[in-house]
């Protein structure tokens, strides 16, 4: 029987594991690996402290944190998760049972993809999933936005600034605020292809072309940054029959990181906390892990 459980290794889990080591809690921090989406980050330049650091070695910094504390790890999946009486009891990949007090998920989310040639392989390289992250590093630079939504017209807009010139691609009608349309539409250097798909990403050692598919026929555009704006989606159902989840699937949380359920605490991308960013991710680790603590003390 351990304190508490804390599930998920991104920013939000290990911010936690550190914060609850500090206050001597007796837990485990299970993960399937370390960093979750903040590996994605060619170039992070909003994270306090560090300037253009790539993801990898940002989070390196994070893993020799929380390795300088005594911290019981296990890289492993949990893929059942229960509440029994006042405990609760999770089953993992590797054959493993825990119990716990509390819990914390910071499960994070995982991109949408395109699932088209070229994507996987210029991951980091030219294909992004996160404009507010990446977006600077492409100044001066052809890019192009997949995505119709308010996410795809918000990364356009915020390209648009920067870049010389920015393609929109969606495969339907844009969805996104009428507002922000009608300004992309007024941008010289913004050109929007409705009903259009990419279907393969080329270059070398990084992006240099996307070939399109369009009502007009095939295209090939120069670029150097394809951002996929096409959504999210959160990793919650490990806890669905257990916590509130919004429409989005979403876990709710309130100030103090409390689900629906008493001693389930939620932290990071997994939650209804907006702007999902490696910063907010890691503050809310540590309240988490603060109100799982102080929840332990209680009881």
């Amino acid at each position: 029987m351990k304190e508490l459980l804390i599930i998920g290794g991104g920013p939000a889990g290990l911010t936690a594991s550190i914060y609850s080591a500090r206050k001597k809690v007796d837990f485990v921090l299970i993960t399937k690996d370390v960093g979750g989406q903040a590996l994605w980050g060619a170039e992070i330049d909003n994270y306090l402290g560090y300037h253009l650091i790539p993801g990898t070695e940002l989070v390196g910094k994070f893993n020799q944190h929380v390795d300088s504390f005594d911290i019981e790890k296990y890289f492993d999946e949990v893929i059942q998760f229960q509440k029994i009486d006042d405990s609760f009891l999770i089953a993992t990949k590797a054959n493993r049972q825990l119990k716990s007090k509390a819990v914390i998920i910071a499960t994070g989310k995982k991109p949408r993809f395109l699932k088209i040639p070229g994507e996987k392989e210029f991951h980091g390289r030219g294909v992004t999933y996160c404009s507010t992250c990446d977006a600077p590093l492409f100044s001066g630079m052809p890019t192009l936005v997949v995505g119709g939504g308010n996410a795809g017209l918000e990364a356009t807009m915020q390209l648009s600034m920067i870049s010389p010139q920015v393609y929109l691609v969606t495969n339907k009608e844009l969805t996104g605020d009428s507002v922000t349309q009608e300004k992309l539409r007024q941008k010289d250097n913004v050109k929007i292809f409705k009903f259009s798909r990419v279907k393969e990403i080329k270059g070398d050692s990084f992006v240099s072309k996307a070939a399109l598919e369009t009502p007009e026929g095939d295209k090939e555009l120069d670029i150097r940054g394809i951002f996929v704006e096409i959504g999210a989606v959160p990793n919650t159902d490990l806890v669905r029959s257990l916590v509130d989840l919004n429409s989005l699937g979403e876990i709710k949380v309130n100030c103090m990181n409390e689900t629906s359920s008493e001693a389930i605490f939620a932290a990071g991308d997994a939650t209804n906390v907006p702007e999902k960013q490696i910063i907010v991710a890691a503050g809310e680790g540590a309240k988490a892990a603060l109100a799982a603590y102080s929840y332990l003390c209680r009881h």
